[in-house]
C-alpha cells in the first residue's frame, strides 16, 4: 500500500479528536467523549504509554505539537518530497504515527509494511519500492542482524529508536550497510528529542526542545511539542493529569553535553526503573541486557532471552534469565558467559525457560507480566 499518508489529509483540519488503537474499542469511544465534552479538546491525539511499568494512561497530544515535531525530525535529516517511507511501525504508536506526520508536512512518499513484522519480507520490499527511510525499533534491527539481511542500495537512514540500541549490535548492523542513526523520544514528546546525525556521535537536541537535568541526574523535558497530560481511567471515571509547565520529568538519566559544533546532546546513562537494590547496592539491568545482547550475537543464539529481577528474601532482589525456544545447552552457556562478565553481585542467579516473552508491539518486555509469569 503506498499513499502519501494513510490517513486523509482532513485529519489535521476538521478538528476531531483522534484515539490511536489497532481496533476500535469501548475505553477509546469513552476517551473521545471524555476529551469532547469534559476537557473540551479539538485537534488531539491520544495514544497509550508504551512503557514498562506503571498504571496504563493515553498521553494527550495536540495535532499541531505533532506536526512541530515532525517538521523538526524532517530538518534534522533533511527529509523531503523526494524520500520514499517503509512504514514498518503500526500507527496506533506515536513511532509509527510520526512516519505519517513527517510525510504530510514535506510530501514524501510512504509504503506500509502490511502483515506481521519479517525481516525479509521488510528488505524486499525496500528493495521493491526504492525506501529510503524507516523508522526501526531495536528487536528489529536484531533480527536483520540475525537474519543476516544486507541494506538495500537505496536506503539512506535508519532511524532506531523505541528503547536501548546495543553497541554491538549497532556495529553489526552497520558493518550490514544499515546506515543507523540512534534517536531517543517518548510518546509525550510526540517522537524525537534528540537523534545522531551521525555514526558514533552523541544524539543532538532538536531544536524545539529546551532540555535539563535535575539533581539525581533525570532528564527533563520542555517545548511546544510536548503532550497536555494524561487521560486516566480508573473505576470506569476518566480523570486528567496535566503536565506540569516547567516540563515533564522522565524516569531517564542523562548527561547534557555540548559538542565541537555548540549543539546540545544527551548521552543516555540509565531508566530509573531499571534499577534494582541487591545486598544492599543499586544494580542496572540495562547494561546487563546489553551483555546479553551481544552474547546472543557472538555465539549466533537467536531465540530470546532477557534479564529479569525476582524477590528474594535473602538478597531483596535476585537476577534471572529468562529465555524463550532455546536450547538448554545453549541458555547453560549464556548464563555461564554472561557471569563470566558482571560483577559477583550482578551474577545471574538463575535460569528459567518461559513458552514466550511478554512483549510490546515495539518489542519492548512487559516487566509487569513477566515478573509475574516467574
Amino acid at each position: 500500500m503506498e499513499t502519501a499518508l494513510i490517513l486523509p489529509p482532513e485529519f489535521w483540519h476538521d478538528g476531531s479528536v483522534w484515539i490511536a488503537e489497532s481496533a476500535p474499542s469501548d475505553e477509546g469511544r469513552a476517551l473521545a467523549e471524555f476529551a469532547r465534552h469534559e476537557l473540551q479538546m479539538q485537534d488531539a491525539c491520544f495514544f497509550q504509554t508504551s512503557g514498562t511499568e506503571g498504571t496504563r494512561k493515553w498521553v494527550g497530544l495536540t495535532k499541531e505539537a505533532l506536526l512541530i515535531s515532525a517538521r523538526a525530525v524532517n530538518g534534522h535529516f533533511n527529509i523531503t518530497a523526494c524520500d520514499h517511507w517503509l512504514l514498518a511501525l503500526p500507527i496506533h504508536h506515536v513511532g509509527g504515527f510520526g512516519v505519517l506526520a513527517r510525510s504530510f508536512v514535506c510530501g514524501s512518499r510512504v509504503t506500509e509494511l502490511l502483515g506481521k513484522w519479517n525481516a525479509t519480507v521488510f528488505v524486499q520490499k525496500c528493495d521493491e519500492v526504492g525506501a529510503t527511510l524507516a523508522s526501526l525499533v531495536p528487536t528489529q534491527v536484531f533480527d536483520l542482524v540475525a537474519a543476516k539481511l544486507a541494506a538495500p542500495k537505496s536506503m539512506r537512514a535508519v532511524l532506531v529508536g523505541g528503547g536501548a540500541l546495543n553497541g554491538e549490535l549497532e556495529a553489526a548492523a552497520r558493518q550490514l550497510g544499515w546506515p543507523i542513526h540512534r534517536t531517543y523520544g517518548m510518546t509525550e514528546t510526540a517522537s524525537g528529542v534528540a537523534a545522531q546525525r551521525v555514526a558514533g556521535a552523541d544524539m543532538e537536541v532538536l531544536p524545539i526542545w529546551q532540555v535539563s537535568t535535575n539533581a539525581e541526574g533525570l532528564l527533563r523535558v520542555r517545548g511546544e511539542a510536548l503532550a497536555k497530560g494524561y487521560a486516566v481511567c480508573t473505576a470506569g471515571v476518566w480523570r486528567w493529569e496535566p503536565i506540569p509547565v516547567e516540563g515533564l520529568l522522565t524516569r531517564d538519566r542523562v548527561e547534557v553535553l555540548e559538542n565541537a559544533a555548540g549543539s546540545r546532546c544527551l548521552r543516555f546513562v540509565g531508566r530509573e526503573v531499571g534499577i534494582v537494590k541487591i545486598l544492599g547496592e543499586l544494580v542496572a539491568l540495562g547494561p546487563i541486557q546489553e551483555r546479553i545482547d551481544a552474547l546472543r550475537l557472538k555465539f549466533g543464539l537467536f531465540a530470546d532471552a532477557v534479564v529479569c529481577d525476582v524477590p528474594d528474601a535473602r538478597k531483596e532482589h535476585a537476577l534471572v534469565l529468562v529465555v524463550s525456544h532455546m536450547k538448554d545447552e545453549d541458555a547453560a552457556r549464556l548464563q555461564h558467559e554472561l557471569n563470566q562478565t558482571l560483577r559477583p553481585l550482578e551474577h545471574i542467579d538463575r535460569l528459567q525457560s518461559v513458552p514466550a516473552i511478554p512483549r510490546s508491539e515495539l518489542g519492548k518486555v512487559r516487566l509487569a507480566e513477566l515478573r509475574a509469569m516467574l
